[in-house]
């Protein structure tokens, strides 16, 4: 047996153990991506760098091993630095977008992806629970937003963009409403003033996660300008009553004809924990409410939402005029992030978001390769014309030319993961165009996208373990080796027994399982 210190702590440990073992043993986690337990090490990623502080030398904890009185760090800023170079060194090799463009481009950061997909599987409750976790009123929304998505679409760049609105509207239409049941009761209580958009998404996302909402209104009824100013030929009243209905049915409590002055603005900080204003008005508020204001409407951080006044946080047309609803609805969701994080006396960091890594705009030689996951043709109209809807058919029709632009392991890839942590420039290291995307499909249960490799060689060495006839192999060198199958065969031959042993095992989306998402 022999003793070390990693950060700070002695620990005894058999000789022969690795420093990354032995870090383990002591809770510690240090970050790796080549790293597997079934596998020797092989030191390719560096991203498991420690330091000796009794020597001064930075090593690769996977594979060095722990000798009698290290004085091991995991957590100096030093160390940090080397894995965060050695994720932007990864990442300049790295093509392929985590979140699909049109999700980037949404307001609300909707999900849209997984909604086709579940559409054109003719899963229509499990797609409108999808749009409900970012997106309040998505039948409303369906027949109004002017689709800031679709712009940013990659099929728009083969034939034309995926009618991304008409879908939300057809499973806001379609799907029976998720039964939601919130978050235990956190003992808080939060006004909101405004029943528009961003107020009606602000109340419903807020009393999901335990707090209590009280939401006021000039009106009798809810809806703001959606009630007043939209024609019921876009925009039927019982569409917008039925959304409404599914808000308050949470637990908001509705309060209509409550016109907010100064002196009932002062009573609602102090009976409530926090106050979100959305009253769709300007300059009225901001000198009726005391907030820091200028002309274009009340300040508040662009990121989080919070005012001058602490507890006190602006959303929608009161920061700026907008006729953009999706918008006051994605800054309704965003702001119950903030209150929350208030609430629990945190800084308010508003929703989190994890690094992303994008292609940008496909290249004509990608177009085939995309399509291999859609199918050929053009954009469907609704057969009825005018302000009609997608039937049945029509919407799983559409939903089915979706490129599957997203990563499949979106959710535990670790290079996302761990870039994200880092705070890792995918960009810091480019030196030339980026690959062109390529999609191996020719297997039952795998896909393999080769450009989202970074060359761990896990497949490798998993192949080889369980004796594959062909398996996975480096071919080629230097900067130009790649991973595939040997001797050009096709992926069904490399992986005959692994498939999902390797997919499993890859850090990133490189090589997933085809259901997985």
């Amino acid at each position: 047996m022999i003793k070390l210190k990693i950060n700070n702590t002695e620990i005894q440990i058999e000789e022969g153990t690795s420093v990354m073992k032995a870090a383990q043993q002591l809770g510690i986690d240090i970050p790796n991506l080549c790293w597997h337990d079934e596998l020797e090490h092989f030191t390719s990623c560096m991203l498991c760098m420690v330091k000796d502080r009794s020597t001064g030398k930075l090593l690769p904890s996977c594979s060095v091993k722990a000798l009698e009185g290290m004085d091991i760090v995991t957590d100096e800023e030093e160390v940090s630095e080397s894995r965060k170079m050695a994720l932007e060194l990864l990442l300049s090799e790295h093509t392929g977008d985590c979140e699909a463009p049109c999700q980037v481009a949404c307001p609300a950061h909707m999900n849209i992806p997984l909604m086709n997909r579940l559409i054109a599987a003719g899963k229509f409750d499990e797609s409108l629970e999808i749009v409900k976790r970012d997106i309040a009123l998505p039948a409303v929304l369906g027949r109004i937003c002017p689709a800031p998505c679709e712009g940013a679409c990659h099929r728009k760049t083969v034939d034309q963009p995926i009618s991304i609105c008409l879908l939300k509207r057809f499973v806001g239409d379609e799907g029976t409403q998720p039964k939601i049941v919130p978050a235990e009761k956190t003992g808080k209580k939060v006004a909101v003033i405004g029943a528009g958009p961003a107020g009606l998404a602000a109340a419903y996302y807020l009393q999901l996660k335990g707090i209590q909402v009280s939401l006021f209104d000039k009106n009798e009824k809810a809806g703001g300008l959606l009630r007043t100013e939209i024609n019921d030929d876009v925009l039927p009243k019982e569409v917008l009553d039925k959304e409404i209905e599914a808000i308050l049915n949470t637990g908001v409590e509705f309060l209509g004809g409550k016109e907010i002055n100064a002196e009932m603005f002062e009573t609602l900080k102090a009976d409530f924990d926090a106050v979100v204003l959305a009253s769709g008005t300007i300059s009225e508020s901001s000198e009726k409410f005391g907030l820091n204001a200028t002309p274009k409407g009340i300040i508040a951080d662009k990121d989080y939402y919070q005012t001058s006044e602490g507890k006190v946080f602006a959303i929608g047309n009161v920061l700026r005029s907008s006729r953009l609803a999706v918008r006051s609805v994605g800054q309704g969701k965003e702001v119950a992030f903030s209150v929350l994080q208030y609430l629990n006396g945190q800084s308010p960091k508003g929703e989190p978001r994890l690094f992303n890594s994008r292609v940008g705009k496909l290249v004509a030689s990608e177009y085939a390769e995309y399509l291999k996951e859609s199918v050929e043709g053009k954009r469907t109209f609704p057969e009825k014309g005018g302000y009609s809807g997608f039937s049945k058919k029509e919407a799983i029709a559409e939903a089915k030319r979706c490129l599957h632009c997203d990563c499949r392991a979106i959710d535990d890839c670790k290079l996302r993961n761990y870039s994200d942590q880092y705070k890792a420039d995918q960009k810091r290291f480019k030196t030339s165009e980026r690959r062109s995307m390529t999609k191996l499909m020719n297997h039952g249960s795998v896909v393999y996208e080769a450009q989202k490799c970074i060359k761990c060689g896990i497949c490798v060495r998993l192949t080889e373990k369980y004796t594959e006839k062909f398996g996975f192999t480096y071919i080629g060198r230097g900067f130009d080796v790649e991973i595939g199958v040997p001797f050009n065969e096709e992926l069904e031959k490399g992986l005959t027994e692994t498939a999902e042993k390797v997919a499993n095992g890859c850090p990133t989306g490189a090589i997933s399982l085809k259901n997985s998402r």
